[in-house]
């Protein structure tokens, strides 16, 4: 049986995902296309041996509509044979399209291939696809007649079930920001950061939701997102303690991870960086919806035989406070280990390229530092959840 190597992996910079944040001129296919283009330089690829790419986009809308995926393999200049899909599991999305491209390699299906995501949340806002829409139907809304809710008010039902207060939550969120701000500093970031021109048409090459200064205490101003009358009723127990300081921002961004057969890299001559050794995914209660890592890391451990202590880095994403909190919490999982270089609430969260973007910090962390094996699990809409467990070579 095959092996899915990793032999490169790179992402943009985040930007702000609001109208004048520094990649807020760009349409989403330019990044895209960009960080696709710098695996093709860096690696020297030919692309004509890439038997697919694989990209995760949630709002496939506008601009990111009609195979966003496709798009950017056409405008980087790809032959016209290679082809491209865009697949949507919320904010797993290109964390599912490695896993697709991992499977395929491991059954034969492929010898090359890329996954990627991309998300520009400035251009699409959030909630864009929705909008003025049921996206759920009669049948899901009779299964849960009191109504299904937005995601930050299942963060909201987990910091209450976990209970969490407000001080651990902008603990949690600045130590996201510290923790980011120093890896900048030491250059940690450079290796897997494509350069773009931001909005002052110097290239980005930091990210722009990083913000060295945050504290607890000056998160402690923040008010609560979320809360509203009626579901202050419906949820009587919550505390309402999620504000856009514990939360990830809204973001632009794009990344890419090029992944083959050993068998390839060795006939090119290209230094595999580590393989996959699991993939699995989940789904979980729909209401609660971000719970889903506890139980894809418990299955995923058990496939391997692994324990948690056996993992040298885990990347669990900060979509909120909450979500990597409860996640540890129940996994007995260590601290230092978890989201070592920052998280979203740091870095961004650029939903369909988010996926991606972990895999590739995964990757640099366990470099630097030696590490083995590590951990990458991804909360999603709906009640899902990715876990993937990567070696280092």
């Amino acid at each position: 049986m095959a092996e899915a190597i990793i032999v490169d992996a790179v992402r943009l910079a985040s930007g702000k995902g609001k109208p004048g944040g520094a990649l807020s001129e760009h349409h989403p296919v330019t990044l895209l296309t960009t960080v696709l283009t710098a695996l093709l330089e860096r690696t020297g690829l030919d692309p004509a041996r890439v038997d697919d790419v694989i990209g995760g986009c949630v709002q496939q809308v506008g601009e990111q509509s009609m195979n966003v995926t496709r798009s950017a393999v056409l405008a980087a200049g790809f032959p016209d044979s290679v082809p491209a899909t865009t697949i949507d599991r919320q904010c797993g999305s290109s964390q599912q399209a490695a896993s697709f491209a991992a499977q395929g390699v491991i059954a034969g299906a492929y010898d090359i291939v890329i996954a990627c995501g991309v998300e520009s949340m400035s251009r699409l806002p959030l909630g864009t696809s929705p909008i003025g829409q049921d996206p759920y139907g009669p049948q899901v809304e009779k299964r849960y007649p009191e109504g299904l809710v937005n995601q930050g008010i299942s963060a909201e039902l987990i910091a209450a079930q976990w209970k969490y207060d407000r001080d651990a939550l902008d603990e949690f969120a600045a130590r996201s920001h510290r923790l980011a701000a120093q890896a900048t500093a030491e250059g940690f970031f450079d290796r897997e950061i494509v350069p773009i021109a931001g909005a002052s048409g110097a290239p980005l090459t930091a990210d722009e939701t990083v913000r060295a200064a945050t504290t607890a205490e000056g998160l402690g101003g923040l008010k609560p997102s979320f809360r509203t009358d009626a579901y202050a009723a419906r949820f009587p127990d919550v505390g309402w303690h999620i504000t856009p300081g514990n939360s990830s921002p809204l973001t632009d961004g794009a990344s890419a991870v090029l992944i083959m057969s050993e068998k390839a890299a060795t006939e090119l001559g290209l230094t595999p960086r580590a393989r996959f050794h699991a993939t699995t995914v989940v789904g979980s209660d729909p209401l609660l919806m971000l719970t889903g890592p506890i139980p894809a890391t418990r299955k995923i451990l058990q496939r391997t035989g692994m324990t948690i202590d056996d993992l040298d880095a885990y990347e669990v994403n900060e979509a909120f406070a909450p979500v990597p909190l409860a996640w540890a919490q129940e996994l007995g999982a260590d601290p230092a280990k978890l989201n070592p270089r920052g998280g979203a609430i740091a870095l961004g969260h650029a939903l369909g390229s988010s996926g991606t973007r972990l895999l590739t910090t995964l990757l640099g962390q366990l470099e630097a530092t030696g590490g083995r094996y590590g951990l990458q699990t991804m909360c999603e809409g709906g009640g899902m959840a990715n876990a993937t467990i990567i070696e280092r070579l």
